[in-house]
């Protein structure tokens, strides 16, 4: 790492992530939302804040271009995984419901007569 480089204004940046948060927790509190516009706009701000402190706190802003690659390319895998194993995992073939619990012989259940007075 080179040391003649400028100084963030780190200020700003946590200006950012303040703003960043109220956003969270504003979009948190929108019920109208369809969930999966909720999910995608919080997953979105959380990448961004983490991309935030990665940058400036962490100084990966003044790195060469090779650490960039090996962060930047296991999160588009993931992402790729992502995208192909979810709509397998969540299809209905594969989540059946459970099967009915079978009623005792005897008789005991709700509803049945043979009520004592």
């Amino acid at each position: 790492m080179s040391d003649d480089h400028k100084e963030p204004n780190y200020m700003a940046v946590w200006w950012g992530l303040l703003v960043l948060t109220i956003a969270e927790v504003a979009v948190g509190y929108l019920h109208f939302l369809p969930k999966a516009g909720m999910v995608i706009s919080l997953v979105s701000m959380a990448l961004a804040k983490a991309a935030l402190v990665a940058i400036y706190f962490m100084h990966l802003k003044f790195e060469k271009r090779t650490l960039a690659t090996v962060v930047i390319v296991p999160l588009i895998l993931s992402a790729i995984l992502f995208v192909i194993l979810v709509p397998d995992a969540t299809s209905p073939d594969r989540i059946q419901p459970p099967a009915p619990a079978a009623e005792p012989a005897g008789g005991h259940g709700e509803g049945g007569g043979g009520e004592h007075k």
